[in-house]
């Protein structure tokens, strides 16, 4: 069997030489950027400055594989349905397409206007502190916008964008993927978290089926989520790597599958199996990367976190090498 897994680094913004030395020097050989600093054009990203973007990265031997997520005020009224909705939809499609013929084949984005939700850290392993969640406590949080949104209006949302930008997509090339909301729990500051469970990734795949319309599969948040049938997160990586729709992997671990009451961990702790899960992405020809998220903050590291993010690349690393060469060799 052969397949292209491969390591890569995300969660900066801005690839300047520091970080992209440091990504070769640890073995990565894929970039991903969230939220690039880029200039903007009333919400539009211009082709100039992303073919700069991916030349900057190339110059150091990596590639830029995947932009995640573009500023949330570029497509707010979309995900709302706001007043602005038409004009932002005219300005992705132009973001899109400029994406796509900069040479960068992959973006990530959410269905998330109010982001990501954690509230007081977790103390973990040696005294590194991680981020958590308390549903509890988040209940008691102000609605984010101007008011309680119900969610089938959030589905009608996101079908009429699936149907306007699919198209477009296939025509340039260019692989869209959602991530999950996180946490996965029914409804934060008024808004309802349709990406909260398996059936409900079912159900947005099933709107516009394409070969361009997927998954960012942060594996940290979608192990969070539980499921009354008894399914478990193994089973659909494996369902939707069949599927191929994971374009590519956060590959990280959490403490419980309880979106409610939940604490991220160091890679090689947690409650998901992670040669269990590198193994079904193998089995199944997982042909992306993965990339380190959300490591826990460690003694005198970075903001970024150069230390944690080197030792969750390297795990990852030696992860997909004890997957492909296991069986090739005798036991002494």
């Amino acid at each position: 069997m052969e397949n292209y897994m491969r390591t890569g680094f995300g969660q900066f913004n801005e690839p300047n030489d520091e970080f992209l030395i440091f990504a070769k020097q640890f073995g990565a050989t894929d970039i991903l950027l969230n939220t690039p600093s880029l200039p903007t054009n009333n919400g539009i990203w211009e082709l100039r400055d992303l073919v700069k973007l991916r030349l900057k990265i190339e110059s150091h031997g990596l590639s830029l594989s995947a932009l995640e997520n573009v500023p949330t005020s570029f497509y707010d009224h979309i995900m709302l349905n706001g007043t602005r909705r038409d004009q932002q939809i005219e300005n992705m499609i132009i973001t899109v397409k400029n994406i796509a013929r900069a040479g960068i084949k992959i973006l990530g984005y959410n269905w998330m206007p109010s982001h990501v939700w954690r509230t007081k850290p977790k103390i973990i392993r040696g005294g590194a502190s991680a981020t958590a969640f308390n549903y509890e406590q988040a209940k008691n949080f102000p609605n984010t916008h101007d008011r309680e949104y119900e969610e089938e209006e959030i589905w009608e949302n996101l079908e009429y964008w699936l149907k306007i930008i699919m198209p477009v997509a296939e025509e340039e090339k260019i692989k869209l993927g959602i991530h999950p909301c996180d946490p996965p729990v029914e409804k934060l500051g008024g808004i309802p978290n349709i990406f909260r469970s398996y059936d409900n990734y079912r159900r947005y795949l099933d709107i516009y089926p394409s070969d361009y319309c997927g998954i960012e599969f942060c594996q940290g948040t979608i192990a969070e989520m539980f499921d009354s049938k008894g399914e478990n997160i193994y089973k659909f990586i494996e369902e939707m790597l069949i599927r191929k729709k994971i374009f590519y992997v956060h590959f990280r671990n959490v403490s419980a599958p309880n979106p409610e009451s939940f604490h991220e961990e160091f890679i090689n702790t947690g409650h998901v199996d992670m040669y269990r899960a590198m193994k079904t992405y193998y089995q199944n020809d997982y042909d992306s990367f993965f990339i380190d998220d959300h490591v826990p903050s460690t003694f005198q590291d970075t903001d970024w976190g150069h230390r944690g993010r080197a030792f969750a690349n390297g795990y990852i690393q030696a992860m997909i090498e004890a997957v492909k060469k296991e069986g090739k060799y005798e036991t002494y």
